[in-house]
């Protein structure tokens, strides 16, 4: 296994106001997300400007330890284990600076409207949720959390070995969906993320509740998990549902 049993991290996402991202930091959240994607949850930027000062000074105003730097090319398989080790140790070297950090979640978008969004909110990370190509990772003035979008079929092995390193800090299993690159409620099988979560870190993502969630962490033993439309209740953010699912998760 690539982490002990340990408690997951946990991002609740799909945020859409400041009571939003506070009543997560204040029920444990470590990772914060808003949507800047096409999505019924997406918010403007002053919206997310707003958002990300509720919660204190942006990553980049503290001092921090760099990941080493990326590189384009093909990069050897075997060295994926211990960049993706690499990755979490600066992820929580980030989190004992900032709690929780604030991820902008996009999908397909240019690199230059990404950065311009980043600089003008003030987010910490980005999360790439759509078809990008992993070299994209490489022009993205934040640290990367890449999703890889799984069907019910889908085989972890085969998944994994085209994962490269020194493209993004973490790994997001989120699944499949014709229409929607999240949020949907699918769930991933089991078996499948547990063929890439006992090789690497991952965040996984996928269908998770309050009432799931516990299952989810013992099957799996994810390093970090993922939430939006499980923290709902008509699509809005229901902050009983995001403490029981933060104290499930941690509880597992």
């Amino acid at each position: 296994m690539v982490r002990e049993s340990v408690p997951p991290l946990v991002k609740i996402c799909g945020n859409q106001s400041a009571a939003d991202v506070i009543a997560a930091a204040r029920s444990g959240a470590d990772f914060v997300g808003m949507i800047f994607a096409d999505s019924p949850r997406k918010v403007t930027v002053q919206t997310a400007r707003a958002m990300v000062r509720e919660l204190g000074f942006p990553l980049n105003h503290h001092e921090l330890a760099l990941p080493p730097p990326m590189m384009r090319g093909d990069i050897p398989a075997d060295e994926l284990v211990d960049w993706c080790r690499q990755g979490t140790e600066k992820l929580a070297s980030y989190l004992s600076q900032k709690r929780p950090l604030v991820v902008g979640v996009f999908a397909n978008q240019h690199p230059d409207e990404i950065n311009a969004i980043t600089e003008e909110t003030g987010v910490d990370l980005v999360q790439l949720s759509g078809t990008e190509s992993w070299d994209d990772s490489l022009l993205i003035n934040r640290q990367v959390i890449k999703a890889i979008h799984v069907s019910a079929a889908a085989d972890g092995q085969d998944l994994l070995s085209n994962i490269p390193s020194q493209r993004s800090l973490l790994i997001m299993l989120d699944a499949k969906d014709k229409e929607r690159y999240g949020g949907t409620g699918k769930k991933i099988p089991f078996e499948t993320s547990r063929q890439i979560s006992t090789k690497i870190p991952i965040m996984l993502a996928g269908g998770l509740t309050p009432d799931n969630v516990s299952e989810a962490v013992k099957e799996v033993s994810p390093w970090a998990i993922d939430v939006s439309s499980g923290t709902e209740t008509d699509g809005k953010k229901d902050y009983k549902k995001v403490a029981s699912f933060i104290a499930a998760a941690k509880s597992s």
